[in-house]
């Protein structure tokens, strides 16, 4: 199992960076919404979406939001970024709310689990992961921007994993996730926040905004990071399943890879605008 996770991780890596570096902005953006799609696809199972038709259905009514948005927001014409940063604002203030169901589970899933809430959870979860990533995309050096995101990501993981192995006894939310500690979260903070500082020494050219700014650019990432797991932990605990499907060998799901990303992408872009990176 450990030798097929690795591979498929490594593919993954591969692929994502032949796209990134090989791709135009707008080519990646659509690479970007084909991965979307997929993890609506499973998301509809998540939300509890019986039989193909209704479940196509769900997915060709998230390409329908994306292709609306994409027009609205200009990414293939001239890029408007006050739209944009209105979605992003309207992304992070849901993952807000969903802070708060994560840290009340069980008892909140009267507010969030029937299926019609599910699947406007989907919605918020999905959409704004995609503005969110064609934006960066689409800023100057963004393939770099993404590179930073997914790194910032992954060293969270990593620094989870080996801090939460070695010191994790206090749960960080044993109703959601009880493999999760705080000590797997503190560390992953500091494995990103040491990232942040290596990335921004080493900068080509010196990046545009001082270390501060980046590394609490880097800590609300980290912290969204999680949240987007637990969330995904929480509904699939709610649906009774381990695995948003099992698309990926040794990994489960397309929403099993992304989720992390889907609450961090968000959070990441609109922190970089907040800081005056453009």
């Amino acid at each position: 199992m450990l030798k097929q996770r690795v591979i498929t991780a490594v593919l993954i890596v591969v692929a994502l960076l032949a796209a990134i570096a090989g791709l135009s902005p707008s080519q990646l953006s659509l690479v970007f919404a084909a991965i979307v799609l997929l993890a609506a696809w499973e998301w509809s199972d998540l939300s509890g979406l019986q039989g193909l038709p209704a479940r196509l259905l769900y997915v060709a009514g998230i390409g329908g939001l994306i292709a609306a948005t994409a027009m609205h927001l200009g990414f293939y014409d001239s890029l408007n970024p006050l739209p944009v940063r209105d979605v992003l604002v309207a992304g992070c203030l849901w993952w807000a709310i969903a802070l708060l169901w994560v840290k009340s589970y069980p008892a909140s899933a009267g507010l969030w689990g029937s299926r019609l809430m599910r699947l406007f959870i989907g919605v918020l979860v999905l959409l704004p992961t995609w503005v969110a990533l064609s934006y960066l995309r689409a800023m100057q050096n963004g393939a770099w921007m993404i590179v930073m995101l997914v790194a910032l990501v992954a060293a969270a993981d990593i620094g989870a994993y080996f801090f939460g192995k070695a010191f994790g006894k206090a749960k960080l939310a044993p109703a959601v996730s009880p493999g999760k500690s705080w000590a797997g979260f503190w560390g992953g903070v500091l494995c990103s926040l040491s990232l942040m500082a290596v990335l921004w020494l080493v900068w080509p050219a010196g990046m545009p905004v001082g270390l501060l700014p980046m590394l609490m650019v880097a800590a609300i990432t980290v912290l969204a990071s999680v949240l987007g797991d637990l969330l995904e932990s929480m509904i699939k605990r709610h649906r009774g399943i381990k695995d948003s499907s099992h698309i990926l060998p040794g990994h489960g799901g397309i929403m099993d890879r992304v989720d992390s990303l889907t609450a961090a992408s968000p959070v990441f872009a609109l922190g970089l605008m907040s800081v005056g990176w453009q």
